[in-house]
């Protein structure tokens, strides 16, 4: 019987399995656990991976309680429980209660308290859901979200996070503290790089005057918005 047509129920202990899969989008990977069972059928493939359960793909290696691989060359990945995931190559390490990912689209769906590592930009992203695109290199962040670097700290609602170009696009009551100055706006714009703060519409701030916030970046409202430019 061939591997492709084998069904197995729980194998005990520590099991390895290592897959070529023949999809051009998927990336041979590795799994393991304390204990398996499923079917490995192709075409419909179904893998229940439970304790100390690790997926490999590709630089991508993601642990957890409980881990469900599912689809076409087990496409999909469903993790429960203590997950972690660390991205080496794209400097990137997760942690939260539930990981989607889908390794053909390579899209992450963090859900529950969750918390995106960005070591490259040197970056640190907190909120309820996140869901990061590996393609675009672009992380949706919502609900309670904060970020972090170095002097600047963001909260809001609603987070647009452009790994790429290092810029962040908040949303839902926006706030902003650079040093000990603060911006409230509806819309505020940051450039991680440059600190280069963007405000529009309903836009306030307190900036202090010993503080060296104009050396570090600029703040500013648009000039169609009506508003001043925040001190």
């Amino acid at each position: 019987m061939t591997v492709a047509s084998r069904r197995f129920g729980v194998l005990p202990l520590f099991i390895l399995l290592t897959l070529s899969l023949a999809s051009a989008e998927a990336e041979d990977f590795t799994f393991s656990a304390e204990s398996m069972s499923g079917t490995m059928t192709k075409g419909k493939e179904n893998a229940v991976l439970v304790g100390s359960a690790v997926v490999v793909s590709g630089a991508m290696t993601i642990r957890a309680d409980r881990i469900v691989l599912y689809g076409v060359d087990f496409r999909f990945a469903d993790c429960t429980g203590r997950v972690t995931v660390v991205d080496d190559d794209r400097g990137l390490r997760l942690s939260t209660e539930r990981l989607f990912y889908d390794r053909t689209e390579k899209i992450s769906r963090l859900t529950g308290p969750s918390v995106m590592e960005d070591r490259k930009n040197h970056v640190v992203v907190k909120g309820n859901y996140i869901e990061h695109d590996e393609r675009r290199d672009i992380a949706v962040i919502q609900i309670n979200v904060r970020i972090l670097k170095d002097d600047i700290s963001c909260r809001a609602e609603f987070v647009r996070f452009d790994r790429g170009a290092n810029g962040l696009e908040l949303s839902g009551s926006p706030y902003v503290k650079r040093g000990t100055d603060e911006y409230r706006a509806r819309l505020i714009i940051v450039d991680l790089d440059t600190e280069d703060i963007r405000l529009e519409g309903a836009v306030s701030g307190s900036v202090n005057g010993d503080s060296e916030a104009t050396d570090q970046g600029a703040a500013t409202a648009p000039a169609d918005s009506g508003q001043e430019s925040a001190p």
